[in-house]
């Protein structure tokens, strides 16, 4: 009898190892066991995993105005458009940082405005200073389909700013404007993106993209890879030739960035402390044309010169803009084929065609 008892505990300790060795060996183990479930929600996992590797952008769209990667819903946000006074009085501005494209042009006696776009920036509680509209500002504003934001307008932009294809927030009126005690009126106006949001409400402005938009600008994809320019020439230094300010760009090769800099100093952000910069910065010629009390009178659409600057390089393109009032202006290389912009903020200069402008 014991010896049977004997025999009986070497069958269930083989058995127990036999089970023991599967478990390590990997032995075929009977479909729908617990075991091969495990085996199953792990190679889920891991195609899942795959997945995302090979689409790490998934749920996601580029910025129209920066082409930095974001949610799909916050994508299709419009940008707000506001215009910054950029004398002398009006320095440092506020929050200027934040604004992922600036485009700079001349307005009467050889200053210069700036037209700001802003996505999604719904902490800012001091936009500005914040001056008046002139028309080719709000062109271009049109070309990204931007909510526009001004104080008051010069009388030859009167007639676009009546048409309602221009969604225009005059701060005479709306965008719950304020006026600080540091500054003398003009330049003390601001606003915020509360304020610009509830003006938009009232005015029953779109918020989102409309479904035929055209982007005016391609970025691109990759996160970790640059455009570099094929060709053209060395840029550490670039300057613009506007008169009154004298701005200039130097290139920082630690950050890829060019700082901004103007009135014989960096150009700074009063909120931030942070001097401005930009990934990209595009040249746009135009040619000389005034209205008899001075201000100008750009022809915006046709075709023209202009200069792709990014990553220490510069080089020559041209500009297309089919309509006055719709679509974009798009830039393309000496073979026709499209820039493609890096990720990150743009700078835009409007210059006359006779203004002196330096590549150094």
């Amino acid at each position: 009898m014991k010896k049977k008892k004997s025999i009986i505990i070497v069958i269930v300790c083989v058995l127990a190892a036999a089970g023991i060795a599967a478990g390590i060996y990997g032995m075929t183990r009977k479909k729908g066991s617990p075991e091969a479930v495990n085996d199953s929600t792990a190679q889920t996992v891991q195609e899942q995993t795959t997945q995302e590797v090979k689409n790490p952008h998934a749920g996601q769209a580029q910025s129209v105005i920066s082409g930095k990667w974001e949610s799909s819903e916050l994508a299709q946000q419009k940008a707000v458009a506001v215009m910054y006074s950029n004398i002398k009085q009006a320095m440092p501005q506020s929050n200027i940082s934040k604004a992922d494209i600036v485009f700079e042009s001349l307005v009467e006696g050889g200053i210069t405005r700036l037209c700001c776009f802003f996505e999604n920036q719904t902490e800012l509680e001091k936009i500005g200073p914040v001056r008046s509209c002139r028309t080719y500002y709000l062109l271009f504003a049109k070309e990204f389909e931007a909510n526009y934001v001004h104080f008051g307008y010069s009388e030859y932009a009167a007639d676009y700013l009546a048409q309602q294809s221009f969604h225009a927030l005059d701060g005479m009126a709306y965008c719950s404007f304020y006026r600080t005690a540091d500054r003398v009126a003009p330049h003390n106006a601001y606003t915020s993106w509360n304020g610009i949001m509830d003006s938009v409400a009232k005015k029953g402005y779109d918020t989102v993209y409309p479904q035929n938009f055209v982007k005016p600008f391609s970025f691109n994809e990759e996160d970790d890879k640059q455009i570099q320019i094929a060709g053209g020439e060395t840029c550490n230094t670039f300057y613009p030739g506007y008169p009154y300010n004298k701005p200039w760009f130097e290139y920082d090769e630690s950050t890829g960035e060019y700082l901004r800099f103007q009135f014989d100093d960096a150009q700074i952000d009063a909120e931030t402390g942070e001097q401005l910069s930009y990934k990209n910065i595009l040249v746009k010629y135009v040619e000389p044309d005034y209205y008899e009390n001075g201000t100008p009178n750009y022809k915006v659409d046709g075709t023209g010169a202009g200069l792709f600057i990014t990553n220490g390089k510069a080089v020559q393109v041209t500009w297309k803009k089919d309509s006055e009032t719709s679509g974009p202006t798009k830039y393309y290389y000496e073979d026709g084929t499209e820039i493609v912009l890096n990720q990150g903020k743009t700078y835009i200069c409007q210059v006359e065609t006779t203004q002196n402008i330096t590549v150094e």
